[in-house]
């Protein structure tokens, strides 16, 4: 079994935009298939079986935190009579605070693929103390 974290193909350094007091300007275009990426690179273990889950990319989280990313919904361990006519959970990443954080486009999609197992942690009902114990956080 390989890393957990995918690493990213082609040269080590891909960093096609500039950076600026402290972050990483990024189209929208390109910071969704950056995330895409991320996604693809994911080890199957935490995608199989991914069931009425959707992705979204939002500027910022609506109460104003520096949130990374966040789940809603009702995790896998918790699903009694889930089904049809459920609306889809949601893994949603803010392009805000990650653009902020990284000073790279290397950088961030390392912070996406954790924020997207993070996230997908939730999914699978991993807590979050034991997410951060796993260095998840």
């Amino acid at each position: 079994m390989g890393p957990l974290l995918p690493k990213r193909h082609g040269s080590g350094s891909r960093s096609r935009h500039p950076t600026y007091d402290g972050g990483v300007q990024i189209s929208d275009d390109d910071f969704g298939a950056l995330v895409e990426e991320a996604l693809a690179a994911l080890p199957d273990q935490l995608t199989d079986g991914l069931d009425n889950l959707i992705f979204v990319i939002e500027d910022e989280p609506d109460d104003g935190s520096d949130s990374l990313g966040w789940y809603e919904g009702t995790a896998l361990t918790e699903r009694d009579e889930y089904g049809y006519g459920q609306l889809p959970d949601r893994i949603v990443l803010f392009s805000g605070p990650l653009t902020r954080m990284c000073t790279s486009e290397d950088e961030l999609y390392e912070e996406i693929s954790i924020t997207l197992i993070h996230e997908l942690g939730h999914y699978h009902g991993i807590e979050e103390e034991a997410l951060h114990e796993l260095g998840w956080g």
